[in-house]
């Protein structure tokens, strides 16, 4: 039989295996099931994110989030496509709701550290690629983030650091 939770444990493995096209008919099943189903709504709207319709995508997270505000992931996802269109106010706002949704992120954590890296704010950068290793010390990107942003403020013995660090996580698989 098939149900809400089926079709969106589909639509995750298809959008996951960059097929959000074939996802987003299931996610719209699900939804015809559940309409007010939130992560419905986020998993949809992360689809049409992988399918470059930010428009489709920012609406259902918006929608999501009229049913439970407090979905970290869907902040977090429409703080990346604000990034990707270069509203940056807009991108730390999303990533700031997210943290306060859930500050043991440490994905929401990494991506604001990008967003102060590329303006040029290093010090807040490193503090929150640090908060994400500490919150998850496998994180590559963060790790790869912090070896960069020590470089680039001249701290190249904790840049080293870093950087043997991911050298030892790659060498060893992880």
């Amino acid at each position: 039989m098939e149900t809400a939770a089926t079709l969106n444990d589909s639509g995750i493995a298809l959008t996951e295996a960059n097929r959000p096209g074939e996802a987003i008919p299931l996610f719209h099943r699900a939804l015809r099931m559940e309409p007010e189903n939130p992560l419905l709504w986020t998993n949809l709207g992360i689809a049409w994110q992988r399918s470059g319709n930010y428009e489709e995508a920012l609406a259902c997270f918006y929608r999501a989030l009229s049913f439970e505000d407090g979905l970290a992931d869907a902040w977090l996802s429409m703080g990346l496509i604000y990034y990707e269109q270069e509203d940056f106010d807009l991108a730390e706002d999303c990533y700031r709701n997210a943290l306060r949704r859930d500050g043991a992120n440490p994905k929401a954590w990494n991506n604001l550290g990008v967003l102060y890296f590329v303006e040029g704010n290093y010090g807040e950068a490193r503090r929150c690629f640090e908060e994400a290793v500490c919150l998850f010390p496998l994180y590559r990107d963060a790790l790869y983030n912090l070896a960069d942003t020590c470089r680039e403020t001249g701290d190249y013995r904790a840049a080293g650091e870093y950087a043997r660090t991911l050298s030892e996580l790659e060498r060893g698989g992880h």
